[in-house]
């Protein structure tokens, strides 16, 4: 077991990272809403927490090139094995997450692979252009005349999601890149991923720009005298908020002239599967590569399927449920496996009356936490959660479109050569990302959309300038 950060009176540390200062002051108890465990934090100073608008930030005029040098260089300082900061986090999350030990230390395990040189080259280039354009003004000839344009670094809070670890490593690095002064506020459920990420850029590189234009601290969602104070276009142009309907919908209520709220929305994602798949693989094989698009992060991640629409008849679609059940409960590397959750109490009745009605309904798995897979003609009236998927029997796979919202994020096709058919169809409805079957959250970071948008480049400060005076 790794090593915690626990005061004299036994209670969890909460470090913040401020401007690349660490606080490990106990001072404020909170509760813990995932264990009911109360941790302490330091005492919130609303001074240290923005950055004046008439100072530039730190990182405001760093080359691009070193910011890149330096988070490459961070990367290879996240080997879990060497460290504690990680190690710390890892034992500490277990207490607030709902993910478990070893699938918390397999993120860890694998935040070096976000932060490689080729990805975060993508990245920038996908949205500030080539790399070697990107710093300062630079001019353009448009029908009106010559213009100076600049990605000028921004200002922004971030609220984060807890559901899973990837959330920070990915608002650091974008926020690296844009160069900007960034303020994260860590959920309830993951209060030590980013601290443990902005100390180690802080061993790294103490006195780097990049590391002190950056902060990192917890409070409690809503609490008036802290935000009231600092979401505001007196210090922030934008407010990044991830997370479920209840906190994009409070974060809104900031919005005004001059404070922008760029929101990562509660999406649902799908997956289809056409009847060819089972001409040139088993039920199982096809249940082997789906099962990594539903129970990763134990179904808690916006990219899980909790709905897959699959073309066949009855008796074709039954052996892939049972197969997908059989899988669903072996899969372990970033799933519980057995010990996985168990639907939520509200839905276990409406499962077991769904059972009773065979042949409309078919149930295969168990509310034991290894995962329950129901056939149906139509969707079930819930949202399939914990390790419970809904496999939607059509006669044929665009049919399923119908049922695409702009709330579904991933859709996970196969075989491959029916995503050209389904993805214009897919996009008109709302879905954001089409990807191969089993892929749902084994794509590379880098360069790519995320929820309709680019991100780093929606959180720019565009800005042009007039090069000659008007003739």
């Amino acid at each position: 077991m790794f090593q915690q950060a626990i005061d004299n009176k036994g209670r969890q540390l909460v470090p913040h990272v401020i401007k690349g200062e660490t606080d490990l002051s106990a001072t404020v108890e909170h509760y813990s809403r995932a264990t009911g465990d109360t941790v302490v934090t330091p005492q919130i100073d609303l001074d240290t927490l923005v950055w004046r608008r008439n100072e530039p930030g730190p990182a405001f005029d760093t080359p691009i090139g070193e910011v890149i040098d330096f988070l490459v260089e961070v990367g290879r300082a996240l080997d879990f094995d060497r460290n504690p900061y990680l190690q710390e986090a890892a034992a500490a999350n277990v207490r607030c997450s709902t993910l478990g030990a070893r699938i918390l230390e397999n993120c860890y395990r694998d935040l070096p692979a976000l932060f490689t040189r080729d990805g975060i080259e993508a990245e920038a280039e996908a949205s500030l252009g080539p790399i070697k354009d990107a710093d300062g003004w630079h001019r353009r000839t448009l029908p009106a005349g010559q213009v100076d344009i600049r990605a000028f670094p921004p200002r922004a809070v971030h609220i984060l999601a807890g559901n899973a670890p990837i959330v920070p490593p990915i608002t650091i690095i974008r926020a690296a890149l844009s160069r900007g002064v960034h303020l994260l506020k860590m959920p309830s459920n993951d209060m030590f991923t980013a601290s443990a990420l902005l100390r180690t850029m802080a061993e790294v590189g103490p006195n780097h720009p990049v590391t002190r234009s950056l902060s990192a601290a917890y409070w409690r969602g809503g609490d008036q005298a802290i935000e009231d104070h600092i979401m505001r276009s007196q210090y922030f142009d934008k407010l990044v908020v991830w997370g479920g309907d209840a906190a994009v919908r409070h974060a809104m209520q900031y919005a005004a002239p001059g404070f922008e709220i760029i929101s990562f929305d509660p999406k649902v994602s799908i997956s289809m599967i056409g009847a060819d798949a089972f001409v040139s693989e088993s039920p199982a094989a096809v249940a082997d590569r789906a099962v990594l698009d539903i129970v990763a992060f134990n179904q808690d991640a916006c990219s899980c399927a909790r709905f897959q629409f699959v073309e066949g008849d009855e008796e074709q679609v039954d052996a892939y449920c049972a197969a997908l059940a059989n899988a669903m409960r072996r899969e372990t590397r970033y799933s519980a496996g057995e010990d996985g959750p168990v639907p939520p109490a509200e839905f276990r009745d409406e499962i077991d009356m769904l059972a009773s009605l065979e042949p409309v309904y078919r149930v295969s798995g168990k509310a034991d936490g290894g995962g329950i897979v129901i056939r149906s003609e139509d969707p079930v009236s819930f949202n399939p959660t914990g390790k419970v998927v809904n496999v939607v029997r059509v006669p044929e796979l665009g049919k399923a479109i119908a049922h695409v919202t702009v709330a579904t994020q991933t859709v996970g096709v196969w075989p491959p050569g029916r995503i050209h058919e389904l993805r214009d169809g897919l996009s008109s409805a709302g879905a954001q990302r089409i990807v191969h079957l089993g892929m749902a959250h084994m794509g590379a970071f880098g360069g790519l959309p995320h929820d309709g948008n680019l991100p780093l480049h929606r959180m720019m400060h565009w800005v042009y300038s007039d090069v000659e005076p008007p003739s």
